[in-house]
């Protein structure tokens, strides 16, 4: 793995003000910027499969039933079937180059573009590194490692432009953990949903623009599939699904489309409990049943390409959708490293570092 920005060299130090001489020289002090994605295996093989699974289904963010109920099922039966499942998704999509999932590859490129742009803006002062919730970089050993580096404030940035509870609540849990075993915390704020940005926003429309202008022929519907949660969710209070409704209808303003012509779905549903609908599978069939030839799918929940968009939306929601007759599907990349998402992801971050930066 490519180094961070923070492990690139040791931390410039100095002896603080006012200090007596023979005192030690600590490092000089530093903001970070930390950026957070949900996490990857460390490979395609069933015990490394096994040990992200367990991790990801053992969060209470992600599954909250009650561990004695839960649990059992969970070490006895899933575990032992889904890594073969989840591994054969993984390697249909896995970047075989650098032996590492898409979304591990992405992050660290997002993350050294960010870096670039905020050197380029405040010099050496701001530190830029990325963690995942599951697997590595660990959430707990970036924190550490920024504050070996003598990041005195940290900003935690989660990659989740709508809020939810499985995502960036249980990304902003880890990193407050984190915190609780350090005996000198660092400050630490933390980036609040930025479904409704203007550069966000705008980074979507310019890569729908930019694939409907390569077509031959522009798709007759888009369709924003949104990772799915329980319907319990929205109705205890989580804002995800109205956030991912907002989301579609501002991006369709923005590209100044008709309603009808971005319609909003949701993937990915697991479990026997009802989930927010309609379910992207078994939308696109539909449409393809209703006479749509060609549609075009984007995801605006996945800030980048990873297993749910490159495996489960562009081969298996394809494959629904031509096998109920339709006859071209288009995806449209995730926002990955893409220059105007960068200067999103800045803007959002230098709004949330008011003050420190001053």
């Amino acid at each position: 793995m490519a180094a961070s920005q923070v492990e690139s060299g040791s931390p410039e130090r100095q002896r603080p003000a006012h200090a007596p001489a023979r005192h030690p020289a600590v490092p000089r002090p530093k903001i970070g910027v930390v950026l957070a994605n949900l996490g990857t295996p460390d490979g395609t093989d069933y015990w490394s499969m096994r040990r992200y699974l367990n991790e990801f289904l053992s969060d209470k963010r992600v599954v909250d039933y009650p561990s004695w109920k839960w649990q059992p099922l969970l070490q006895l039966i899933i575990l032992t079937r889904r890594p073969f499942k989840s591994g054969e998704a993984y390697r249909s999509i896995w970047n075989k180059e650098k032996d590492e999932s898409p979304l591990l590859t992405i992050t660290r490129d997002q993350t050294r573009k960010l870096a670039e742009a905020l050197r380029q803006r405040h010099g050496e002062r701001v530190l830029v590194d990325f963690c995942m919730r599951y697997g590595n970089p660990s959430t707990d050993s970036v924190l550490r490692r920024m504050q070996a580096a003598g990041c005195d404030r940290i900003l935690f940035f989660p990659l989740y432009p709508q809020y939810a509870s499985p995502t960036t609540a249980t990304a902003n849990d880890h990193a407050f953990r984190s915190l609780m075993k350090l005996k000198w915390q660092p400050a630490l704020r933390t980036v609040p949903a930025y479904f409704e940005h203007p550069a966000y926003l705008e980074a979507l429309a310019n890569s729908v623009r930019d694939k409907y202008a390569a077509a031959d022929t522009p798709p007759e519907v888009l369709v924003a599939s949104y990772h799915g949660v329980p319907k319990r969710f929205l109705l205890e209070g989580d804002p995800y699904h109205c956030q991912c409704q907002k989301t579609t209808r501002l991006l369709r303003e923005r590209l100044g489309w008709e309603e009808d012509a971005i319609q909003t779905a949701f993937q990915s549903q697991f479990g026997p409990e009802e989930w927010v609908g309609p379910q992207t599978v078994d939308h696109v069939a539909e449409l393809a049943r209703q006479g749509k030839k060609h549609i075009a799918v984007i995801s605006p929940a996945f800030a980048a390409d990873c297993v749910e968009t490159l495996e489960e939306i562009n081969e298996e929601i394809r494959d629904s959708f031509l096998a109920a007759g339709g006859e071209r599907f288009t995806y449209i990349p995730c926002l990955n490293d893409r220059d105007d998402h960068i200067q999103a992801l800045l803007a959002i971050a230098e709004n949330e570092l008011g003050g420190w930066l001053s």
